[in-house]
Formats: structure tokens, sequence, C-alpha cells
């Protein structure tokens, strides 16, 4: 039975250390972010840290009850708000900051101006839930990248929720989306772990088309498993391009790594076959092979992974435990397409969502998810080795959602 997200310990840690010595929230919360294991933090980070407080000129800035009763007195309907604001920002400036939540906040801001800044707009310009607010609400979810399938499910369930609450302002609904968004994204925890376990060569085969990022990734995946203490092992499969096989050497050098390859043109079966021999003599913990991208058909492409998937059965059987199809999240629907095309003709076990952080189309995370059930098991957010983390859905929209998005503005109708 695979452990998930096994994190290889060193002789002198203690299994029982976290029960004698309790850690407090913030701590666990810091712990989980750079640890293997996706565990959701109890209480990520708020969004309302974006609100500040009401006063314009802080020199002159009356006091805090004086400010509230001012601006309560001028526009009584402004009084929840700023006292809401205000309150939340105080107390989230005695709360320390997750580096890891606000590294992805600022990674998704163009998908949040995009996909969020869409769907809220049509909350806030709505006073009433009606025919026009969902017509609006599916065609911005469609152009979002969200998908058909995924519109459709996120449309049923609101207008469910809608009938059975009695819910007649958008407003009502803001909590709702969140929840459907996070119940696609949210598959359960086995699928959204990394099949790795202690004593055997765990196998990794990374695919997609040139130019979503995989080999990139793969050097990125690598310094992720460096970083929790295992061995890894790359192997450069992709030998139908001599950049692909030069990339990945300058990255085996740059972390530290042992590379198994061969020259451009050679069988990639072949390079497959010298690395899991090597990574079994070496009793390497992972192997990571890079294939390619890049075939003539569908055809040759079913024929080149089965080879793959045949030779590494016979040199470490059960292999390979994950197949990692690479996306690039500013394709937008072409990642649908290729995710059915890879689906088709490899097993695949997870997503690696690229370059989130140059793109506005997000959504296409939750198209695939909805389209296929592949769990997203890591996202990439900036172009450092640090960069591409574990996927948490919770984080996700917490980063992406926040209440104050959808406060309402003078409605169309």
């Amino acid at each position: 039975m695979a452990i998930n997200w096994f994190r290889k310990k060193g002789p002198t840690e203690d299994a029982d250390s976290d029960q004698q010595n309790p850690q407090s929230d913030t701590a666990r919360e810091e712990d989980e972010s750079q640890s293997s294991s996706p565990t959701v933090a109890e209480n990520p980070p708020s969004r309302e840290a974006d609100l500040e407080e009401p006063s314009e000129d802080p020199s002159d800035a009356p006091s805090e009850e004086a400010s509230e009763e001012a601006s309560e007195a001028d526009d009584p309907e402004r009084k929840g708000f700023f006292r809401g604001a205000w309150e939340a920002t105080k107390k989230l400036a005695l709360t320390p900051v997750d580096p890891f939540f606000e590294n992805m906040v600022a990674g998704l801001e163009r998908t949040r101006r995009s996909l969020l800044g869409q769907i809220s707009s049509v909350f806030r310009l709505h006073k009433n839930v009606n025919d026009d607010f969902w017509e609006e609400l599916e065609d911005t979810l469609i152009t979002s990248d969200v998908g058909t399938s995924a519109t459709e499910r996120i449309l049923e369930e609101l207008q469910a929720y809608s009938k059975e609450h009695n819910i007649t302002a958008p407003a009502g609904l803001t909590a709702r989306i969140r929840e459907v968004i996070s119940e696609i994204l949210l598959t359960d925890e086995e699928k959204r772990s990394l099949n790795i376990e202690p004593g055997r060569v765990n196998v990794i085969l990374m695919v997609g088309v040139n130019g979503a990022g995989k080999t990139t990734s793969t050097a990125k995946l690598t310094h992720y498993f460096k970083d929790q203490g295992f061995s890894v092992l790359l192997a450069a499969a992709d030998t139908f391009r001599a950049a692909a096989i030069e990339q990945l050497e300058s990255w085996a050098k740059r972390l530290d790594v042992p590379l198994i390859k061969q020259r451009e043109g050679s069988d990639p079966a072949a390079v497959v076959h010298d690395a899991c021999t090597a990574a079994k003599a070496r009793k390497a913990d992972i192997l990571l092979i890079d294939t390619a991208g890049r075939l003539q058909n569908k055809s040759n492409l079913m024929k080149e992974l089965a080879k793959i998937h045949s030779v590494i059965n016979q040199v470490l059987p059960e292999a390979p435990h994950e197949v990692l199809l690479v996306l690039d999240a500013t394709t937008g629907q072409n990642a649908l397409s290729q995710a059915k095309q890879f689906s088709a003709v490899t097993p695949v076990t997870g997503l690696v969502m690229c370059k989130l952080d140059g793109s506005a189309r997000g959504g296409i995370m939750v198209a695939v998810a909805q389209e296929f059930g592949i769990p997203v098991k890591f996202i990439g957010i900036g172009e450092k080795p640090d960069d591409l983390k574990p996927f948490v859905p919770q984080l996700f929209i917490e980063a992406l959602f926040g209440e104050s998005d959808f406060r309402q503005e003078p409605s169309k109708s």
C-alpha cells in the first residue's frame, strides 16, 4: 500500500515528536507548505487582508471609533462593510503570513483578475437571481475556460441551492459557488496523493506536448523530491530533440543529480531501459522520465508510450507508478484537447498545471478536472525551482476567491 506523500526521514528523527511537542497552528501551516504532504491548513489566510483601513490620511486619521461613526453617518449602507473590513485587517495584522499561500496568491493574480473578475462582476451587477443573472453567469463561465460540462454542473448546483434556500439575491450564492468549484477540484485524498513508497524505485513518467513546460517541470520535481530527502535519477527519453536532452542535462548539473541519456535520435525505450536498470542498481528512490511530446500522429504516440511502459515493466514490475500529464494553462481549451488525447493512449494519474502565473486562463483546471476526473497534483506559479508546488484545492480557492470580491455594486436589474 502506498504511503501518501511519504517523506524520507533521517535516522535521528522521532516518529512521535509531533505528539510530544505539539506545534502552533501557524507553525503547522508553514510545515505543511514546505513538506510533501498537501494537507490543508485549517485556517488559511483570508483574502480580506487586501482591504485597508478607510482613513485616507494616516496623520490626520481620527480614532477607530470616530472613523467608524463618521463613515456610518455619511452612508449607513457602508456600516457593515467598513466595520468588517477594518476588523479583518486588524486581525490579520497580528497573524503571521504563510509564505506558500502568499506566493500562490501572487502567482495567481492574473487568473484572479480575469476569471474571478468576470464572475464576481456578474454577482455585483445583478440585484436579483433571475433569468438574466443565470444567462450572464453561464456565458461568463464558458468564456473563462471553465468548460461546458463544468459550467452545467455549477449552474445546476447553484440553481438547486437557490431554490432550496429561497435565495433571491446573488450575494446569497457566493459561498456556494466556491464550494462547488472546490468539489470539482477536490478529488479524494488517495487520488491526489503521489503513489510513492519507501524501499522501491518509484517511477514517474512525464508526458505532454512540447512547449507545455514538461522538461522544466521534470527538473522542478527533481528539486522538490531532493528537498524531501529522496535520491533522484533523471532519464532524458525525449530523444527527438537535442534541445530537450541538453536542457535536462543542464538542470541535472545544476541540481547535482545523475542523468541517463543517449544521443539525439536514439530509441527512447533504450534510454528508459538503461535508466530503469541504473535506478535499480543504485537503489534510487525516484526515477523521473522525460518523454517526447511531438510525434507524427496519435498512432505513433500510442506505440511509443506502450513500448516505454513495456520496457519499464520488464525491469521494474508494476511501474510506472505515476504518469503525470503536463499542461500549459495559457493554452486554455487546447489543454482540454491535450488531456483528452493523452488520456486515450496512457493511464494518466495526475496533472501538472504549468504557467498559471503567466495566464489569465486558470479556469481550465476546473474544466479538465470535471471532464476527465484527473486530479491536479502540482501547479506551476513561477520560474524558480521552488515555484512548482503540490496542489491544495482549498488554498487555491482561497487564493482566488474572497468574500469582498462579491460586494454588490449598483445593479442592472
